[in-house]
């Protein structure tokens, strides 16, 4: 698997520079630990599932439960705040490979009470 990239990215936000880092973990096979640092480290995040693959999606529960988890511990300084999250279906030009719906998506995004978007 690839290794995973930082992008770093400025942008004006109501009047503010706002410096991000963006953490890319994309296919990477990974324990708990690995994981859980990483969600130690995000201020946000953007959970992503490919349309065409099934495992993926079904990885986006457990993901946004362990989110919602590790921030809601009493071990946070930011006290209990929710990070915002993000469910993102990816890949949704490949129709003729598609593995998981829309409605898939929505329901599951209902189901978490979490913004969803399909993209290309």
């Amino acid at each position: 698997p690839p290794p995973e990239m930082i992008y770093r990215h400025m942008a004006v936000i109501d009047g503010e520079m706002v410096h991000f880092e963006i953490l890319d973990t994309a296919g990477q096979e990974e324990d708990s630990l690995q994981i859980e640092e990483k969600i130690k480290w995000g201020d946000g995040f953007a959970v992503v599932y490919s349309v065409t693959d099934r495992c993926s999606f079904d990885e986006v529960m457990r993901l946004c439960f362990l989110i919602n988890h590790i921030h809601s511990s009493p071990k946070r300084s930011s006290g209990s705040e929710q990070p915002p999250v993000v469910i993102v279906g990816n890949k949704k030009d490949l129709q003729f490979d598609r593995m998981v719906s829309t409605e898939d998506g929505e329901n599951l995004s209902k189901a978490l009470k979490l913004p969803f978007y399909e993209i290309s």
